[in-house]
């Protein structure tokens, strides 16, 4: 699910729908029948996703020097058009907030998807915090850095978290 919706990603500048790679994964079952996807391995392949995002966007810091758009090759623009009908620039760190704000307000109830789900929350919102450290630092720093410069993501002392492989 975290290839898959990354790759959708990177081709449409969008969020892969449940509805859509459930479909991609009955198409993979072969033999054996269907791939079924349930919710919670789509919610969590979602989380696993961020992280991806935040390696495209600082590895694309490092060598371009600036922040990735959302957009991809099949879209005209990197703008979108917000409520009051106005244009606005989409990039990754846009969109790691916005599903950053998704996953949040999510009610995951409680039991194991909520444990999984609770971990992988931390894990999530660190990868966020990295992008938008090593933007701040881009942009402070601006065009100044030497060749092989890589943007800097520690925020001091680093917090244990476990993480389930």
């Amino acid at each position: 699910m975290e290839a898959a919706s990354f790759e959708h990603y990177l081709t449409t500048g969008s969020l892969l729908t449940y509805a859509d790679a459930r479909s991609q994964l009955e198409k993979l079952g072969g033999e054996n029948g269907p791939i079924d996807l349930t919710i919670e391995d789509y919610i969590l392949g979602i989380y696993d996703m961020t992280g991806e995002l935040m390696r495209f966007a600082i590895t694309a810091m490092a060598t371009d020097g600036k922040l990735p758009s959302s957009s991809a090759k099949t879209r005209k623009s990197d703008e979108d058009m917000d409520v009051d009908g106005e244009s606005t620039k989409r990039d990754v760190l846009t969109d790691l907030r916005a599903l950053r704000a998704g996953l949040e307000a999510l009610d995951v109830g409680h039991g194991p998807f909520a444990r999984d789900a609770e971990k992988k929350m931390d894990v999530m919102r660190s990868s966020v915090e990295k992008v938008e450290r090593a933007l701040y630092g881009l942009v402070i720093r601006g065009r100044e850095r030497p060749k092989g410069w890589m943007p800097d993501t520690d925020a001091g002392p680093r917090r244990e978290i476990d993480v389930e492989a």
